[in-house]
C-alpha cells in the first residue's frame, strides 16, 4: 500500500518561510516522480512542483517560479518543499503525491497521472 504524510504546514506572516515534508512507504521510492499540488477552498487543484525520480528534473507553476524550491531525499524517501517569501494567495492545503508509473521524469503533471496522495498539511499566509 502506498502511504505519503505530509508534515510542516502552518501559519505564518506574508514574506515568511516553511518547508514541507512528505514521507512516503510502500513502494521503492526512487523509481516514482514525485510532486506537490495545493487546493484553496473553491478553487481546483494547482500543481505547485514536481520533480523526477532521481531529483534531476524539475518543474514549478508560474506562480511559485524563484520562491518554492522542491527538493527529494532517495536515502530517506522523503520529499521537500521549501516555501518562500511567501504571499496570501499560498494559503492552501498542500499534497504529496506520487506518480502512479515509475521510470520516465515529472510529465504528464495531471490528477490521473498522479492519484497517489497524501492527507495533506495546511498552510496559511496571513498578517
Amino acid at each position: 500500500e502506498v502511504v505519503l504524510v505530509e508534515s510542516g504546514g502552518g501559519s505564518v506572516q506574508p514574506g515568511g518561510s516553511l518547508r514541507l515534508s512528505c514521507h512516503g512507504s510502500g513502494f521503492t521510492w526512487s523509481n516514482y516522480a514525485m510532486a506537490w499540488a495545493r487546493q484553496s477552498e473553491g478553487k481546483e487543484l494547482e500543481w505547485v512542483a514536481a520533480i523526477s525520480p532521481g531529483g534531476g528534473l524539475t518543474y514549478y507553476a508560474d506562480s511559485v517560479k524563484g520562491r518554492f524550491t522542491i527538493s527529494r531525499d532517495n536515502d530517506l524517501d522523503t520529499l521537500n518543499l521549501q516555501l518562500d517569501s511567501l504571499k496570501t494567495e499560498d494559503t492552501a492545503m498542500y499534497y504529496c503525491a506520487r506518480k502512479v508509473f515509475g521510470g520516465g521524469d515529472w510529465r504528464p503533471l495531471s490528477a490521473t497521472e498522479y492519484r497517489h496522495r497524501g492527507q495533506g498539511t495546511q498552510v496559511t499566509v496571513s498578517s
